[in-house]
């Protein structure tokens, strides 16, 4: 079997089921705020898992907040920004090729709170436009409440200039908040060297336990509780911690620090596998196959030929991949995503996405070419639409 969805969710990591195996033997289970010897125990358990998380991310120990994924953290960046009576500043700045945890609480805004949102413009690689963030940011000077703009995309694996964007940001005073939730764990990250003011990532994504996640943040003294609870996380986030599922995210975090290393093998890799259909079917296309793209993703499609039938194809060899194509009555749309970087529907109701992970076997891609070459050969006979 071969899993390639790793963008949509991260089986546990090994690591992660030894120490779990390890940890449900031995204890200990208390409330991690009780001051009695299990409590404390526990509590400095967590702890020490926010220390391990702090320094692979480059972060400062109170600058990483635990939570249940990069949702919640969103949710708390935008609640704690725009979530305050004293704040004058109605523009929302994110672009079309934004998680909908993104949109949907920048809507969200819009509705209840008369936000505006100006949606940034991406090119048919599907890279934002700095350009026209810097026209914006002059032409709406001192009205900028927020700007949203992910470090890599989910669909396409495609980097975004996010550096550019956050020294835009910083220079005009708008706090930035980058959606990191693709990029952490599949490529270095370094939250202080960044200078965001804002990053999040899920557990999920990581190998860690599902419902858990962080929240990094430059200035804590910027947030506002979304959940008031008891004043757990210093009274960042109420509620009983959940130890260990955040004891796993250093867990699975210093598992990903320790393969960092394969990178530039896995993108040959993957770069090499690429070319190897396209050969085979010089109309295939390659997703974002200009731009940097994350070393683990290629989102490939066949025009012409609908991802689902693809997707079910492989399958049928237990290669497991996904279309991230929204459906209606059994017909495949073109992603938003693909929409705002102007893919054409005969494009876009082709693709599947193939994620893999970094410590994933090299052969896997010799395996994804002969199953995908015979999947399009076998398609291209009837072709579906």
């Amino acid at each position: 079997m071969i899993y390639a969805d790793y963008n949509g969710s991260a089986p546990l990591c090994n690591s992660v089921k030894d120490y779990l195996i390890k940890r449900l033997e031995k204890g200990p289970f208390a409330n991690p705020n009780a001051i009695h010897y299990l409590g404390v125990k526990t509590m400095m358990g967590m702890e020490n898992a926010r220390s391990v998380c702090a320094k692979i991310l480059g972060a400062d120990f109170d600058q990483v907040i635990f939570n249940s994924g990069a949702t919640e953290g969103i949710s708390t960046v935008f609640h704690s920004i725009l979530g305050c009576d004293k704040n004058t500043k109605k523009i929302i700045i994110t672009s079309g090729i934004e998680h909908s945890a993104i949109i949907n609480t920048a809507n969200f805004y819009a509705e209840e709170k008369g936000y505006i949102v100006k949606s940034l413009p991406v090119n048919h690689d599907g890279i934002v436009n700095v350009d026209s963030l810097q026209k914006w940011i002059k032409e709406n000077q001192g009205n900028i409440a927020l700007v949203s703009v992910m470090a890599a995309n989910n669909e396409t694996g495609v980097i975004q200039p996010y550096k550019e964007i956050n020294d835009l940001c910083t220079q005009n005073d708008i706090p930035f908040l980058c959606d990191t939730t693709q990029y952490i764990g599949k490529t270095p990250f370094n939250f202080k060297e960044s200078n965001i003011d804002f990053a999040v990532c899920s557990g999920h994504k990581l190998g860690a336990m599902t419902g858990t996640g962080i929240l990094l943040v430059k200035d804590p003294t910027t947030l506002k509780p979304l959940i008031i609870g008891g004043g757990q996380e210093k009274g960042h986030r109420g509620g009983t911690q959940n130890y260990l599922g955040n004891e796993t995210l250093a867990v699975a975090l210093t598992s990903i620090n320790e393969v960092f290393k394969n990178i530039n093998k896995l993108s040959e890799k993957r770069l090499a596998f690429e070319a190897k259909v396209k050969k085979a079917f010089p109309a295939v296309v390659i997703i974002g196959e200009n731009s940097p793209r994350l070393a683990t993703t290629t989102y490939i499609s066949y025009p012409g030929i609908h991802g689902q039938a693809v997707q079910i194809e492989l399958e049928s060899v237990d290669i497991f991949v996904t279309t991230s194509s929204a459906c209606s009555d059994n017909m495949p749309v073109t992603s938003k995503v693909l929409k705002a970087m102007g893919v054409s529907d005969d494009v876009g109701r082709g693709v599947v996405r193939i994620s893999l992970c970094l410590n994933s076997p090299l052969e896997y891609y010799d395996q994804l070419a002969d199953a995908l070459i015979k999947a399009y050969s076998k398609l291209t006979k009837v072709k579906s639409f």
